[in-house]
Protein backbone atom coordinates (compact mmCIF):
# COMPACT_ATOMS: atom_id res chain seq x y z
CA UNK A 1 0.00 0.00 0.00
CA UNK A 2 1.05 3.43 -1.19
CA UNK A 3 2.05 5.73 1.74
CA UNK A 4 -0.33 8.65 1.91
CA UNK A 5 1.38 12.27 1.16
CA UNK A 6 0.66 14.89 3.84
CA UNK A 7 1.14 18.49 3.04
CA UNK A 8 2.89 20.09 6.73
CA UNK A 9 2.49 23.63 5.32
CA UNK A 10 -1.13 23.27 4.85
CA UNK A 11 -1.23 21.83 8.61
CA UNK A 12 1.09 24.09 10.22
CA UNK A 13 -1.02 26.68 9.12
CA UNK A 14 -4.35 25.75 9.24
CA UNK A 15 -4.85 24.02 12.61
CA UNK A 16 -8.45 23.22 13.82
CA UNK A 17 -9.35 25.39 17.36
CA UNK A 18 -9.90 22.57 20.41
CA UNK A 19 -13.66 24.04 20.66
CA UNK A 20 -14.57 24.09 16.99
CA UNK A 21 -18.29 24.13 16.06
CA UNK A 22 -19.60 21.54 13.66
CA UNK A 23 -19.91 24.48 10.93
CA UNK A 24 -16.06 25.01 11.71
CA UNK A 25 -14.70 21.22 11.88
CA UNK A 26 -17.02 20.85 8.15
CA UNK A 27 -15.18 23.86 6.75
CA UNK A 28 -11.52 22.47 7.95
CA UNK A 29 -11.84 19.19 6.78
CA UNK A 30 -13.26 20.17 3.09
CA UNK A 31 -9.92 22.50 2.49
CA UNK A 32 -8.11 19.81 4.14
CA UNK A 33 -9.36 17.36 1.78
CA UNK A 34 -8.46 19.92 -0.83
CA UNK A 35 -5.07 20.74 0.10
CA UNK A 36 -3.40 17.52 2.07
CA UNK A 37 -3.56 13.33 0.73
CA UNK A 38 -2.63 12.30 4.46
CA UNK A 39 -5.91 10.86 4.57
CA UNK A 40 -9.56 10.61 2.04
CA UNK A 41 -13.08 11.70 2.90
CA UNK A 42 -14.48 13.19 6.88
CA UNK A 43 -13.80 11.59 9.79
CA UNK A 44 -16.91 8.91 10.72
CA UNK A 45 -18.42 11.01 13.68
CA UNK A 46 -19.06 14.22 11.66
CA UNK A 47 -19.93 11.76 8.41
CA UNK A 48 -22.45 10.18 10.62
CA UNK A 49 -23.65 13.80 11.86
CA UNK A 50 -23.09 15.57 8.70
CA UNK A 51 -25.95 12.75 7.29
CA UNK A 52 -27.93 12.75 10.29
CA UNK A 53 -28.36 16.64 9.85
CA UNK A 54 -29.80 16.38 6.26
CA UNK A 55 -32.31 13.82 7.34
CA UNK A 56 -33.30 16.36 9.76
CA UNK A 57 -33.82 18.94 7.41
Amino acid sequence: MEKSKINKEWHMKNRMSKNASFEQRVKWHTEHNKNCKCREGFPQKLEEEIERRKKKN
